[in-house]
């Protein structure tokens, strides 16, 4: 047996005592000892530093921790050194993940089994105790936070008990001090009664009376005094909770948790946002608080009651100033603080009705206000022709003392009322109201009481027309999706004829369409064809002079149309509303149509309360003048300038004209492209009957583009606003004027000088006798878009021109007064049916021939003619709905009559 150490058994009974107590992972230590030394046992050089790194125990499971701290058990003994450097490579072995070296012990000792099977477990789950570590370095990381989270509580608690333990200290200090001078007061006053009684029990039965009173009073102010001051402790104590909290987490990295002041903040701001009354209720809230706990307070440092006190503490909140009769100390300091948190609260208040003032201001400023309105005019949008609208709208009210007409556009308050003021017109008593909104938004038409509106117009937008009635078809689908309901009709402005349809058939029966191309394409092909046909429908769509009407007369059933034609004085009659067919207008009915029941009167008069039904006048007989028509003869007409619709306006052309006609167009788009969009159009030009397409292009303000066009051959010429330049209505007629200036030049300078000479004597040679001289010869069509830029035109009369966006508004305020009225301007711009016809004098009477109007009426019915005006020689204008029309005057051959009549 090898010779062992004294203490080997000694050692021996401690590592046995050790090893079942414990599961070592180690040999015990003789073993190692006794093994160093044998020779059988292999020397290998140190692999491990002599001084490792510290060794956390708590890496390793629960069963190694201890003896790796070093034992400390007292049965066992000292480690060796064997065990020393043992348990530094193991050590080694969990600080860095690397692959272990076995150290091979030859000769040791068989060691129990139990430590075998450990190791070999231990060197198997290597990977998942480095996952163990890992984790147990966070819940480490966690407690130590943890537990400097309830440190930290700890000493804001006793911060807390602190501080109220030396308030209370220095209060009860105070009340000491009171309290003797109260004693010292009333040992004076017992001094007193002492030298007027004589009984000494009666002064005895006082002082303890008076002490049992006043204890309880006391008490009863201290604790009102001590909850004052905790519940105003309370919020500073719980903001600080929720800062710390907030700080704690964001130390740890917690990037998935908000904070819960972020939190606190976010609740705070959606409550303030979502309800409307959250500000002053808030501010409620804190101004009862600051009574409720100046009132304790006061109540714990004042003699009087508790009701006192509080209605003590409203007052310094209300008035800073009433604490200044204050005598003691605690109730000048809460009397201050009060009157402080007082002038907190009406600063807030303050600022809120500030703030609530200037928003109620803004709103107004804005248009965001309601329009509590009924039968009033709404205008959705804002274009060019607005100010002729309204001054239309403002003449047709007139006769009612006034109306209300609503604009809503999507611009700013200011700026539209500013516009309409700089307007050169007196609108008659109507108001107009402007809103901004958009007519897209169902709230913003709310807003501008659109279901009690008695009419409702959507203008055109200036700019791209698709986009225009693009716009315009969604504002008719808003406005059909009005819950209420709409109580008056839509008049719809569009810019082009191929989008009529789908808005009438999203509108369905509550929309009446304008189409402002198609209408003024339309009316200047007839002005071409009857020079002077524009001054008379601008007095017949205009408000200013006599217009179209509707209504019902039941002392007319029963008549017949040749005598209600001259039943009326102040009107001429000129169709017939009949009931039988579903309400159906009838222009220039026949003389034996009887009127019946329900049937109503079309009628031309100055105004819907100026006229009604007479006793028939005596009109003597007229006899009829048979003068057989001549045919129509072909034309040639120049078309200046390019526009969307052209293609609507060569269909209507080849209606109107005689087959054979020419049609020039000169403009500056090229030919194939021309074509192209024709056909975009629809148009066929090969299907073209009655006119001959001749395309010149070029640039009609540049003279030599122009002189290379016949001008002086031409019968009609019309100049176009081109769409180049139609979003501008200064640009445009700027153009048009130029182009106008040098055709007439041009025209002027090719007539023979004799006739120059003739009109030169009279206009002294001037260029405006030379420009009228060639409009003889041919009449010039201007497209017009400004009004101010007509006044030129008017004084110098070398052309008629067609003011569209003027026009435009007349036919719109004439629909949205009465939508029955579409209908007819429908019929008389169409190609069938009736037209306005300028006829000439001799059709209806002889040279120097004495008749009535009323004859005059009669002969034109022969005809089958509806006469509604005349011009005489001399007259700049037309007289239409002339009055006095049962005298006689003396007619001249070259004087016109302006009649309704059927298309030739």
């Amino acid at each position: 047996m090898p010779t062992m150490s004294p203490h080997s058994d000694s050692a021996s009974v401690a590592s046995t005592s050790v090893s079942t107590s414990r599961d070592w992972y180690f040999p015990s230590p003789p073993f190692i000892h006794a093994n160093s030394h044998s020779s059988k046992f292999p020397k290998y050089p140190r692999r491990f530093p002599t001084n490792p790194r510290p060794f956390q125990s708590q890496h390793l499971p629960p069963d190694y921790r201890q003896p790796l701290d070093g034992v400390s058990s007292p049965n066992s003994a000292p480690p060796s050194r064997g065990v020393s450097s043992s348990s530094s490579a193991l050590r080694r072995s969990f600080n860095h993940e690397r692959l272990r070296r076995r150290v091979d012990f030859g000769g040791r000792r068989e060691q129990p089994r139990r430590n075998v099977d450990r190791q070999a477990s231990w060197s198997a789950s290597d990977g998942v105790s480095r996952r163990r570590s890992e984790v147990a370095l966070g819940d480490k990381f966690i407690g130590s936070t943890r537990h400097g989270f309830r440190v930290r509580w700890k000493m804001v608690i006793l911060a807390a008990i602190v501080t109220t333990v030396l308030s209370s200290v220095v209060y009860q200090n105070f009340c000491l001090h009171i309290k003797v001078n109260e004693l010292q007061e009333y040992i004076s006053k017992l001094e007193f009664q002492l030298q007027d009684y004589n009984s000494s029990e009666s002064v005895e039965l006082i002082s303890f009376s008076g002490q049992e009173s006043d204890l309880p009073s006391k008490s009863l102010k201290r604790l009102a005094l001590m909850v004052s001051l905790t519940l105003l402790s309370i919020p500073i104590l719980a903001f600080k909770y929720i800062d710390y909290v907030s700080r704690s987490r964001s130390s740890e990295n917690i990037s998935e948790e908000v904070s819960l002041n972020k939190q606190l903040a976010y609740q705070v701001d959606l409550f303030l946002s979502v309800h409307p009354y959250s500000k002053p209720l808030a501010l409620l809230v804190a101004t009862l608080l600051l009574i409720c706990l100046g009132g304790l307070a006061l109540f714990g440092v004042k003699d009087d009651n508790l009701a006192e006190c509080l209605w003590l503490s409203w007052t310094y909140v209300a008035d800073s100033g009433n604490h200044t009769d204050s005598e003691k100390i605690g109730e000048r300091l809460v009397s201050v603080s009060i009157s402080f948190g007082g002038m907190l609260i009406f600063a807030m208040m303050l600022g809120l009705v500030s703030d609530a003032i200037s928003e109620k201001f803004d709103s107004l400023r804005k248009g965001r206000s309601e329009v509590v309105e009924q039968n009033h005019t709404l205008i959705l949008g804002w274009s060019d022709k607005l100010g002729s609208l309204l001054n239309q709208l403002a003449i047709a009210n007139e006769s009612l003392g006034g109306g209300i007409v609503v604009v809503m556009a999507e611009r700013d308050k200011e700026e539209m009322e500013l516009d309409i003021a700089k307007m050169e017109f007196n609108f008659k008593g109507t108001s107009v109201i402007c809103r901004s909104g958009s007519p897209l938004i169902l709230a913003d038409l709310k807003k501008v009481s659109v279901s009690k509106a008695r009419a409702i117009i959507v203008l055109a937008e200036d700019g791209n027309a698709d986009q225009s009635d693009a716009r315009a078809l969604r504002t008719v689908l808003s406005l059909t999706g009005v819950k209420e309901g709409l109580r008056g009709h839509i008049v719809v402005e569009l810019s082009d004829l191929d989008n009529e349809v789908l808005v009438k058939l999203v509108g369905g029966d509550l929309v009446e369409t304008v189409v402002a191309h198609d209408v003024i394409g339309r009316l200047m092909i007839q002005c071409a064809r009857q020079p002077g046909l524009a001054q008379i429908w601008e007095d017949i769509l205009g408000f200013e002079h006599c217009e179209f009407y509707i209504k019902r007369w039941p002392q007319l059933d029963g008549m017949h149309f040749e005598d209600v034609l001259i039943s009326f004085p102040d009107a001429i009659p000129c169709g017939v509303k009949v009931a039988s067919l579903g309400g159906k207008i009838i222009l220039n009915p026949d003389d034996s149509y009887v009127l019946k029941e329900g049937d109503e009167v079309l009628v031309i008069a100055e105004d819907d309360d100026t006229y009604a039904p007479a006793a028939l006048p005596t009109v003597k007989e007229a006899s009829f003048i048979h003068i057989a028509r001549t045919a129509r003869k072909p034309q040639k007409i120049l078309l200046c300038g390019w526009r969307r619709d052209i293609d609507d306006m060569l269909v209507v052309l080849d209606a109107f004209l005689a087959e054979g006609s020419e049609l020039w167009m000169f403009n500056e788009v090229a030919e194939k492209e021309r074509e192209k969009k024709l056909i975009d159009g629809g148009l066929d030009v090969s299907r073209l009957v009655n006119i001959n397409l001749v395309n010149r292009e070029g640039n009609a303000v540049i003279r030599r583009h122009l002189e290379s066009l016949p001008l002086q051959s031409f019968d009609s010429i019309l100049i176009l606003a081109d769409e180049s330049v139609e979003d501008s209505a200064i640009q445009a007629d700027s153009r048009s004027l130029a182009t106008l200036l040098l055709i007439r030049d041009i025209q002027a300078k090719r007539l023979p000088m004799v006739t120059r000479a003739e009109r030169g004597s009279f206009y002294q040679g001037s260029w405006i006798g030379e420009m009228q001289q060639a409009s003889d010869k041919s009449v010039i069509i201007s497209e017009i878009l400004d009004p101010r830029t007509k006044n030129l035109l008017s004084m110098s009369k070398i052309s008629d021109y067609v003011l569209s966006n003027e026009l435009v508004s007349m036919a719109l305020a004439m629909v949205a007064e009465d939508r029955q009225i579409n209908d007819v301007l429908e019929e008389l711009f169409a190609e069938e049916g009736n037209e306005l016809q300028i006829r000439q004098a001799d059709l209806y009477l002889r040279e120097g021939e004495e008749l009535s109007f009323y004859e005059i009426m009669l002969r034109a019915r022969q005809r089958r003619e509806v006469m509604i005006g005349y011009r005489m020689e001399k007259a700049e204008r037309a007289a239409i709905n002339p009055p006095a029309k049962s005298e006689r005057r003396r007619w001249s051959g070259k004087d016109v009559f302006v009649v309704i009549a059927e298309k030739e």
